[in-house]
């Protein structure tokens, strides 16, 4: 195979003038209290605020001034990222290490829409694939759609890992509300042998229907606990192994491992190379998902990933939610050198949403060379983790509010709840508001004083405040708006992604764990004594693992 040579150019991002102008300019303000700011301009709080698709931002309360946002907005436009929005859209080939269009945003374009790769339409395929699910969604909800023993389907178990799990569990958890109360929706992942046993562990077989998620349906957590799962299932059934092709389905393009295991293929749902698994629960992927909502709030889903999409790509950056936040993450990240950033839902049905955040985000910008592969000259991916209000009140916030770590935060939040009980939701509310006010203003050693505390405890109780935050609100949560949030983030890492030059839609970093664990397998489980040639660390601990097997 000719080697393929990049002819990507790059100029350093440290070098460029905008950047310059920017670590300047962070000298000058890095200081600035958010009391003074607001003391300065008493609009600021209705004046940096953007209201788009359905979604209300107020970005007020972030430690920047007019011409932050000026350079920010300036380093976007030098750094091409318009440019890039549009290749993306085009579906020209911009994950450049693996020569591969990136084309999420396809898995929700409408029909009649056009985005071509390789010469050829795919939203008509996109559109295939989803009748597809929504038939079979249709025929398992109905009870249509027969186990072997001819009894209807009430559980249903998704397998998969990364972003065949994460996806379809966080939105399986925020729309629950929507989904089918009458069926039992599980998720297995981890290969530790808990996680299956624990999902299966009170259902009864004959109900049960699994959905197997592997793109290759060669991916080793992902069929271990299918073959197991596959065991459970027969064995429940009479050890009758045709049974496996009313209780599994498979969602793959690996038509003849999918046969082999006993899955019809005719209940095999497949996806593209242009999409990446953290991109996917939009796609088949979903097909979970789908079943607990029903199509119609599936698509209802789809339409606001959609409408973000057309915002971000069409709207002036200055007013583009994706590329503000993203410019504003890029700036604590890069010169205030802020390591994490807070998602703080104040909705418990978005209590997975942190976590589905850390590997679209990680994954795709936890990069450290350039497109042209050379060292990026700054951090990129800061780490994200989160969990609902008004939990982490009672727990990390104690660091993000007196801590010597400057944490960014995004609070999410809803003016009606889907679940009304009596004041709830007015002190849900009033909690955020005041998290996000105490966070920015905080309360200082006289207004500590005037409370009587005594002096020697008035530093405890000092507050700095000038801890920066987004406010996001919505209306209520729905499909359509999960959908947003989504696209919204998604948007995000590919906004910071473009300004860092660096390839947001490959994963390198996770195959060279599952080369040496290929290796260690058969190490573990031979009869014979190994020899092994790793380091005098993992050897030892390989044979102390050998011997505790030996004398279990």
């Amino acid at each position: 195979m000719k080697e393929k040579k990049t002819t990507i150019k790059i100029a350093p991002l440290n070098e460029r003038q905008t950047w310059k102008r920017l670590e300047n300019h962070y000298q000058q303000v890095r200081e600035l209290h958010l009391r003074k700011l607001f003391a300065e301009d008493p609009a600021r709080g209705e004046r940096m605020t953007v209201e788009a698709v359905g979604l209300y931002l107020d970005y007020s309360k972030n430690r920047i001034t007019g011409e932050t946002l000026e350079l920010l907005l300036r380093l976007a436009e030098d750094c091409g990222l318009r440019g890039r929005i549009e290749a993306m859209f085009r579906g020209d080939k911009i994950n450049v290490t693996e020569d591969r269009a990136v084309l999420h945003v396809a898995l929700r374009a409408p029909r009649g829409a056009s985005i071509v790769v390789d010469g050829e339409n795919v939203v008509p395929q996109v559109h295939a694939v989803l009748d597809k699910m929504a038939d079979f969604s249709n025929r398992v909800r109905s009870g249509a759609w027969k186990g072997h023993t001819g009894r209807r389907i009430r559980n249903v178990i998704n397998i998969g890992i990364g972003g065949s799990d994460l996806g379809p569990v966080m939105a399986y958890e925020a729309l629950k509300h929507y989904s089918d109360r009458a069926m039992t929706f599980r998720f297995v992942s981890n290969v530790d042998g808990t996680d299956l046993a624990e999902a299966v562990r009170d259902l009864d077989p004959a109900e049960t229907l699994f959905i197997i998620s592997s793109k290759t349906f060669t991916t080793l957590e992902t069929m271990t606990n299918a073959r197991t799962a596959r065991d459970w299932s027969i064995a429940g059934l009479r050890g009758d192994e045709t049974s496996v092709a009313r209780h599994f389905v498979a969602v793959s393009t690996n038509a003849a491992e999918v046969a082999k295991f006993g899955i019809d293929t005719a209940n095999m749902f497949g996806f593209w190379d242009w999409v990446g698994g953290r991109y996917s629960m939009d796609s088949a992927i979903g097909l979970s998902t789908m079943v607990a909502v029903g199509p119609d709030h599936f698509r209802a889903m789809l339409d606001g990933f959609h409408q973000m999409d057309e915002h971000f790509r069409t709207t002036p950056f200055e007013r583009n939610l994706p590329v503000l936040m993203g410019l504003l993450g890029l700036w604590y990240n890069n010169f205030f050198g802020a390591h994490t950033v807070a998602v703080l839902p104040y909705e418990q049905y978005l209590k997975r949403f942190p976590a589905y955040l850390q590997q679209l985000t990680m994954e795709s910008n936890g990069k450290r060379v350039t497109l042209d592969g050379r060292n990026v000259p700054c951090d990129t991916a800061p780490i994200y983790w989160g969990e609902p209000g008004t939990n982490g009140q009672h727990s990390f916030y104690q660091l993000i509010h007196q801590g010597t770590r400057l944490v960014p935060c995004d609070f999410i939040v809803f003016h009606e709840t889907l679940n009304p009980l009596g004041r709830h939701h007015d002190i849900l509310m009033a909690n955020v508001f005041a998290q996000a006010e105490a966070l920015a203003f905080g309360k200082n050693p006289e207004q500590v004083k005037a409370e009587g505390t005594p002096d020697w405890l008035v530093p405890h109780r000092v507050f700095e405040g000038n801890r920066p935050s987004n406010l996001i609100l919505a209306r209520r949560l729905t499909p359509e708006i999960l959908g947003k949030l989504v696209a919204l983030y998604e948007h995000i890492v590919f906004t910071q992604g473009a300004i860092w030059s660096i390839d947001s839609f490959d994963q390198w970093g996770v195959e060279l764990g599952k080369q040496l664990a290929q290796r260690i397998i058969p190490e573990l489980e031979s009869r014979e004594k190994p020899a092994l040639a790793h380091d005098s660390s993992t050897n030892n601990l390989i044979s102390r693992y050998r011997k505790s097997k030996e004398g279990s």
